[in-house]
């Protein structure tokens, strides 16, 4: 009896032996497969330009079924998906079967045969099969999509791969169908997020800024970007042939306001190329019969729509109006230009220095500076500003703003880490606002 017991019990261990053996291979092909398809999916889908216009180029079978894979991107992706998760769920299956062989049905290691299959297991999946082989493949796309190329073409055509591929994609046209229809709402901050996220190095200073600009244009007022009307050129329509003419130029714009009264009446725009052919008239020149009609749009129009209307209408320039109709200044394609690519000058414009930089934390601004160009000159997204200026657009309404009076000289308000202090002041207006920034106002001095 004893010598039966042996002999079973060797050949039940050497079973179990053999089933191990057998079941740890298994695995290590099946991890070596996982590492090879999910290498493919950075390989194909994280092609650059470069990367494919070598392929496109190179001959040879491997490189011509990897170009017609790349042409049905959603099939290749399916295939690389469903082949993936088959191998890692057959890793699964395998590994709790040699536990069973190793273990049995004993409850005394139940604990320590969790953590092998829980955490242990899946450490392994991720790592081999999954982190390593894509970092490799982030170096080495065009090598392994070469290699995998008849490997995931023959998958995509074998049943059931191509059933559940066939099926996957059908499901997923239905799903973007359906979305297209909802639509998907993203907003500005959001955007600001994700361009922020997607910055990288290759990315010069110009084009980063270029893209914050055409994100936040469509969140911009014409308020924010109008020149006010103190600083407008305009002409009253009683005005003679000949003070149009020195009007003109003094003035050097090719589109001049004219008015009836005061500004707030303006009955319409001189183009200046139409005088070009009556500059022999005189005086007494009725000159307004060239006059177009002006083009009226409210303070808080935002420049995308702003931009479409001088588009549609044909226009370069629009009088900003108030809630009450009396007009707040103007602002032309120019301006709304300059908000996406920055400033724009020709030979015949006067470089403006509305302040001077004397530190990296000591500025000094005109009272009239809009936010948005302090918020330029700073760097800064300007979000706190504009959450708390109220009805203000200039660096010395927002003073104020926030004071509830104006401010006399050497007097200064604190705003987050900014102190603003009133340089030039008289009873009616600030003119001049020393700005320091808080981080470092202490190691900064100003004269009296």
């Amino acid at each position: 009896m004893q010598t039966i017991s042996l002999i079973l019990l060797q050949t039940t261990t050497s079973n179990i032996s053999g089933t191990v053996i057998f079941g740890v291979l298994t695995i290590l092909i099946l991890l070596i497969c996982s590492a090879l398809i999910s290498a493919s999916e950075v390989a194909y889908f994280s092609m650059g330009p470069i990367e494919k216009e070598v392929l496109k180029n190179e001959e040879g079978k491997q490189a011509e079924t990897a170009r017609k894979l790349l042409k049905s991107p959603q099939d290749l992706l399916a295939t690389i998906l469903i082949a993936n998760n088959f191998v890692n769920v057959g890793v699964v299956i395998i590994s709790s079967f040699l536990l069973d062989a190793v273990f049995g049905n004993s409850t005394e290691n139940e604990l320590f045969r969790f953590v092998i299959d829980v955490f242990l297991i899946t450490t392994i999946i991720l790592l081999v099969g999954e982190v390593i082989p894509k970092v490799y493949a982030t170096k080495n796309g065009l090598t392994i999509a070469k290699f995998m190329s008849p490997v995931l073409l023959f998958i995509g055509n074998l049943p059931p791969f191509s059933w559940l591929k066939q099926f996957l994609v059908n499901g997923t046209s239905l799903i973007h169908k359906y979305a297209k229809k909802r639509g998907v709402k993203i907003s500005t901050d959001e955007l600001e997020q994700i361009l922020a996220l997607t910055k990288e190095e290759t990315t010069s200073e110009e084009d980063h800024k270029l893209l914050e600009g055409i994100i936040k244009f469509g969140n911009t007022d014409v308020k924010q970007i109008m020149r006010p009307r103190m600083e407008v050129v305009a002409i009253d329509n009683n005005a003679t042939y000949t003070e149009v003419l020195q009007i003109i130029l003094h003035a050097g714009y090719s589109r001049i306001p004219i008015y009836q009264s005061t500004f707030d009446n303006v009955i319409g725009i001189l183009y200046i190329k139409d005088l070009l052919p009556y500059l022999e008239e005189a005086e007494n020149f009725n000159w307004l019969n060239l006059i177009h009609k002006p083009f009226f749009v409210p303070e808080n129009k935002k420049l995308d729509d702003l931009l479409k209307e001088f588009q549609s209408k044909k226009m370069h320039m629009s009088i900003v109006v108030d809630e009450y109709g009396g007009a707040s200044g103007l602002a032309t394609l120019e301006d709304v230009l300059e908000e996406i690519v920055g400033d724009i000058t020709d030979e015949y414009d006067e470089k403006e220095i509305n302040y001077t930089k004397i530190s990296d934390s000591n500025y000094q601004f005109e009272a009239r500076t809009a936010l948005v160009d302090f918020y330029k000159v700073l760097e800064i997204d300007g979000k706190e500003f504009e959450a708390n200026k109220g009805e203000s657009d200039t660096l010395g309404g927002f003073m104020v703003e926030q004071a509830g009076r104006i401010l006399r000289n050497k007097e200064h308000i604190e705003f987050e880490n900014y102190k603003l202090i009133v340089e030039k002041a008289d009873k009616k207006r600030i003119k001049t606002i020393r700005v320091l920034l808080n981080d470092k106002q202490n190691e900064t001095t100003f004269e009296n």
